[in-house]
């Protein structure tokens, strides 16, 4: 379910604090970074991503892949770092606004 403008607004102003808990390096996105990622978002709920892509082409690619393959809501881009929001069903750790 897509977040509305409050709920986004919410989790941009949690992002300030965060540091990046997965690093994409040049070997690009594999399958150790995904199930990192999982696991951060099940536990977090919010993550912060540092991507080190030498072009802006490949770092959009990178990042439609990440959101694509683990369901999540992209929270915010800027430059080469992401933050992704999914909810945990089961323990909620973030409060969201009321829509």
């Amino acid at each position: 379910m897509p977040l509305s403008k409050p709920q986004m607004k919410h989790l941009v102003s949690l992002t300030h604090n965060l540091k990046a808990v997965i690093m994409i390096g040049q070997n690009g996105l594999t399958e150790n970074i995904l199930k990192e990622l999982e696991i951060a978002l099940d536990f977090h709920e919010l993550v912060k991503i540092k991507i080190a892509s030498g072009d802006k082409g490949t770092l959009n690619q990178i990042i439609e892949q990440l959101i694509h393959k683990t369901s999540a809501e992209k929270v915010k881009a800027i430059g080469k770092t992401l933050t992704l929001f999914r909810r945990n069903t089961q323990k909620p750790k973030i409060d969201l606004p009321k829509r």
